[in-house]
């Protein structure tokens, strides 16, 4: 169906429950979507005048076609622009081959700036074929009414450079969506296109990949976005703020990713395929295509909403606030690294006939109020397919779930910090009200989880569940009690078939399946600066142990050559194939530290790799404490030596406890044996190095507490109670010398990390 049509559920969804069964009526559709139809006249081709762009703050104040000398890069110099449309009701438009560029091509990503295109104040302006990259922002239009923006291209815009690595999450690379009410989002992580304060627009056949965010929506209202891919990004493929009553129909955001490494993490941090924050209500997200993201759908009532900002005025009302009465229908958010659908703190949401297939958790819905899970498909997912705490009056019908750890988990437990909110207080009812009836499941470990946990007086502690009609299948444990949990009660809910019901669709591509030769979190593959497209030829790090350097090559066509260059005799190389794929090692094992340059050049690719490889013997001294060594390190220092200490020797300082403590991590035969503490343990770690004169920079990944001395003078310090956080130190030797290393590390408790590097420092 093309741009105005209407569309029936998939045939896989034959039917819905009759509204018999007890709860809210089952919303189809908000109804002012269907007055989108009609509401977007198509717009006429016409021949435009052309106009020579060659400067910033070039005005445009009629209908034309923009032209742009090739490979000219035009800065925003002031930072406000460097195409202003400054009429209404003209239409603009790109000559092929003709890029507005913000920055010179290959520029890093975080070094991208400025804005390309502004709008303000304007309406009825149609942008066509407009590509923009090398910028923060592509395009940023405020209070711009029935805007159109089509067929342009916003990829290769600003994002961030990341620090996880393949073998280990960074903290700090965790996005924070929960503000925006002052252009937040573009300020601190740039898009493609950000349009705020505006009714009626449509975005149609756009791109953004290869970015951190493709389309940013700020109080966007009645409009219709379709036929878009903005997909292999680090962020968001599209972001929702206060919107509301708009139809999103048909686009790719897949592979709008960050915080995944397969097998070792998978955290997503707030990346998301289509985020929706802050109270956006009765919009229709239907037959997109948002796998392989952090979440798919990541929506969230908003802190305004939960009373975690001031209120906007005096006697503000937080019953029923929410993302509210949205309808997510015939979606694929699989392959998720968190969830497929999260949605929290909200009313009388739709989810029906959606694919939510091999990723964390299906949906997760705390604090979620008269939901509707219908028909969905839901399978192979890590932890849970549908997880609902502290949710009331959901109802999680007709639909099949497959080899889940957990088919439907439903649990009340104490939650102190959020009892407190005003949306809560407002709100929460307890976990009641809530129906599972006629889905089927089929080999999940676990059927049907309910939870009943500790004690509070803040809000009531209820959990009830009406369940019947379900069929269990090679399902281990079809029913789990917790805690104070009671068996749900057992209903024989007639299940009444009634014709599908028609909702707004718009745009002809069909982007569900585009991608399926990609299907699996294994095909997440990381780079600093984002998603592999699975395209362009890629040299991605694997691992990276002092002394041994691990690549991975993509898509690189034989002959494969390593050219190591000035590197010198102590580095050396090995290339591998293993099945379809090369794998480059770069190792040493001469003590001291050995900066390398390897220049790959295969038939169809060339790149660079560099680093340090250093190569050492640490001598690794593990205790218990219960001396607190903030307090005392003298005597913390002395438990170092005690019966409970034990000794290892390793290659590299690298040691990832994680919430295991030192006996986890087979540091040696003596180490495991003695069953040492998770928490409250130290670490003492020397080493003697070989290094050369000139300047050199130590960093350090620590949780807790890490101090280092060099030569018995201390250069690094920060000795408290902290989450995984990098510290940098630089010294400089006037001569070639072996240097004395101590490397100081407490755990108080939670997780525990201690890691070491030291490379030539830039001069």
């Amino acid at each position: 169906m093309g741009a105005g049509s209407t569309s029936s559920r998939p045939q896989a969804i034959s039917a819905r429950l009759s509204s018999g069964l007890s709860g809210p009526a089952i919303m189809l559709v908000p109804s002012a979507c269907f007055a989108l139809l009609a509401a977007f006249p198509a717009a006429i081709p016409q021949q435009l005048p052309e106009v020579l762009v060659q400067a910033d703050n070039t005005v445009i104040d009629r209908s034309c076609r923009v032209r742009i000398p090739a490979g000219m890069v035009l800065e925003d110099a002031d930072g406000n622009g460097v195409l202003h449309i400054q009429a209404s009701g003209i239409t603009v438009e790109f000559a092929p081959e003709s890029p507005l560029l913000g920055t010179p091509v290959g520029i890093p990503g975080d070094q991208r700036k400025g804005i390309g295109v502004r709008l303000e104040g304007l309406e009825k302006v149609t942008l066509r074929g407009f590509q923009v990259h090398g910028f923060q922002t592509g395009i940023w239009a405020s209070h711009c009414p029935e805007l159109v923006v089509e067929d342009s291209d916003f990829s290769r815009n600003w994002c961030q450079r990341l620090q996880s690595t393949p073998e280990a999450e960074d903290s700090g690379d965790w996005l924070w969506p929960h503000r925006n009410d002052a252009n937040e989002w573009r300020q601190r992580y740039g898009a493609g296109l950000y349009v705020e304060d505006s009714s009626g627009i449509v975005l149609r056949r756009n791109r953004a990949h290869h970015g951190q965010n493709g389309i940013c929506l700020d109080r966007v209202m009645d409009s219709r976005i379709y036929d878009n891919d903005c997909s292999f990004l680090s962020g968001w493929g599209l972001a929702l703020w206060r919107c509301s009553r708009n139809v999103i129909s048909r686009n790719a955001f897949d592979f709008c990713i960050r915080g995944y490494s397969h097998g070792v993490y998978s955290r997503g941090q707030d990346s998301a395929g289509i985020l929706c924050f802050e109270q956006c209500s009765e919009n229709v997200i239907a037959e997109n295509s948002a796998t392989h993201g952090g979440d798919g759908f990541f929506g969230f009532a908003g802190r305004e909403a939960l009373g975690e900002e001031p209120a906007p005025r005096k006697e503000f009302d937080y019953q029923g606030l929410g993302c509210n009465r949205n309808l997510l229908i015939a979606n694929d958010f699989s392959y998720a690294a968190a969830i497929g659908i999260e949605m929290t703190f909200s009313f009388e949401n739709e989810f029906v006939g959606n694919r939510l297939v091999g990723g964390n958790y299906g949906v997760w819905g705390g604090y979620s109020r008269d939901t509707l899970i219908y028909g969905n498909e839901i399978g192979e997912n890590h932890l849970a397919g549908v997880a609902i705490e502290h949710g009331s009056g959901n109802r999680v019908l007709a639909n099949h779930f497959y080899k889940n750890r957990r088919g439907v988990e439903l649990w009340w437990d104490v939650d102190d910090g959020l009892f407190d909110r005003p949306w809560v207080q407002s709100n929460h009812q307890g976990a009641i009200g809530n129906q599972v009836f006629h889905n089927r499941f089929e080999g999940d470990q676990v059927g049907l989880e309910l939870r009943l946990d500790g004690e509070s007086s803040k809000v009531p502690r209820r959990l009830t569940v009406e369940a019947g009609g379900n069929s269990m299948e090679g399902v281990a444990r079809p029913l789990v009690l917790g805690g104070e949990a009671e068996s749900p009660k057992t209903t024989a809910a007639a299940f009444h078939p009634r014709p599908q019901p028609d909702y707004p669709v718009f745009g002809d591509s069909r982007p569900i399946g585009g991608r399926a030769h990609l299907a699996g979190r294994e095909n997440i593959v990381m780079t600093p600066w984002g998603p592999w497209d699975h395209q362009a030829p890629l040299c991605r790090t694997l691992s990276q142990s002092a002394a041994h350097h691990r690549f991975e090559l993509h898509h690189m066509a034989p002959p494969i050559q390593i050219d190591l260059g000035s590197s010198g005799p102590a580095v050396r190389s090995e290339l591998l194939k293993e099945g379809e794929r090369w794998f480059l090692g770069l190792h040493s094992s001469i003590p001291g530290i050995h900066p390398y340059r390897a220049r790959i050049r295969a038939a169809n690719h060339q790149s660079e790799v560099a680093g340090t490889l250093w190569a050492a013997r640490w001598g690794i001294r593990v205790f218990p404490w219960t001396v607190d060594p903030r307090q005392d390190e003298a005597g913390w220092r002395r438990q170092a030596y005690g019966e409970g200490a034990r000794f290892c020797v390793l290659p590299e300082l690298r040691l990832n406890y994680g919430h295991g403590g030192p006996s986890h991590l087979d540091l040696s035969e003596e180490v495991n044996r003695a069953q040492l503490p998770g928490n409250q343990f130290g670490t003492l770690a020397t080493t003697r190095l070989p290094l050369t004169r000139g300047g050199w920079q130590l960093t350090t990944l620590s949780d807790d507490g890490v101090r280092v001395w060099l030569d018995g003078r201390k250069i690094l310090e920060n000795w408290t109670w902290h989450g995984p956080t990098r510290d940098t130190a630089y010294f400089k030797l006037t001569e070639d010398r072996d240097v004395f290393l101590l490397v100081e590390h407490f755990e108080l408790d939670g997780y525990a990390v201690l890691e070491l590097e030291i490379e030539p420092a830039d001069s």
